[in-house]
């Protein structure tokens, strides 16, 4: 199996698999998420970015720049300080 990956039984584990592409495994992983303190804020910035993902190309910036206060600037009201700097960094260009 590729790094990062192992197989049970022919059963791919991966997280992405698991708690991304399958919808009962990412429910699961998104209550437990926004049902701890410590992680309701990752579990927050998760659904956001979904939803950024389907905004329309002229809501893009409004929507990025409310993310970035929200979520990424110490003192915002969701901060993710677990995040790196370049996670956080606005994009160049």
């Amino acid at each position: 199996a590729p790094p990062g990956r192992t197989q049970d039984g022919g059963q791919e584990t991966s997280f992405r698999w698991q708690c991304v592409e399958q919808p009962i495994g990412k429910l699961l992983f998104r209550r437990f998420l926004e049902g701890s303190a410590e992680f309701a804020a990752a579990g927050a910035l998760w659904a956001e970015i979904e939803a950024f993902e389907q905004c329309e190309d002229a809501e893009r910036e409004a929507a990025a720049k409310k993310l970035r206060s929200r979520f990424f600037t110490p003192g915002g009201s969701e901060h993710c300080g677990f995040l790196s700097a370049t996670a956080t960094a606005p994009p160049a260009g």
